[in-house]
């Protein structure tokens, strides 16, 4: 769904901005995050949904290693900033998958002289955004600089693109 396309001006957004406000009027804040979460999701999804899981598992993982980052525990085996560098080189890991997996094995396979196949991956839908808008939460839970540690509103800013 494009952001003028005549499912999103006259369908998705009127419902969801109808929704959201009518959900803050009767005070049901919680609610109305949830909801737009949801909606913000089906958006993500409507492109593609195979891809949902991708950005659901990626919410998961940055949100539960930036918790444990603002956590004062004397019995680590790994550093908070190992745990931090993890973070980071899996978050890239992730955009350098689907962005560049062709590129590498295309120039292998030149420099190799050899066949393999090219996997033709399409770009998720905003995979840079939500990825370095998470890599940036790791960085401000790491230097203790969040105050949000509820998945909703954690939800909500990886989600809230559109």
């Amino acid at each position: 769904m494009l952001f003028n396309s005549y499912e999103f001006i006259f369908l998705f957004l009127p419902i969801t901005f109808f929704v959201y406000f009518y959900l803050n009027s009767k005070r049901l804040t919680e609610a109305s995050k949830g909801f737009l979460v949801a909606s913000s999701l089906f958006f993500y999804s409507w492109w593609n949904v195979v891809y949902l899981p991708l950005i659901l598992a990626s919410m998961l993982f940055n949100y539960l290693l930036g918790a444990s980052l603002t956590k004062e525990s004397q019995h680590k085996k790994v550093s908070k900033k190992q745990l931090l560098s993890m973070g980071i080189v899996a978050n890239v890991a992730l955009i350098g998958y689907f962005k560049y997996s062709d590129f590498f094995i295309d120039n292998l396979n030149k420099a190799l002289g050899s066949d393999m196949a090219l996997l033709h991956l399409a770009l998720p839908l905003a995979i840079s955004f939500f990825t370095f808008q998470q890599i940036a939460y790791l960085v401000d839970s790491f230097r203790g600089e969040t105050k949000e540690y509820d998945f909703l509103n954690y939800a909500l800013f990886v989600t809230f693109f559109p």
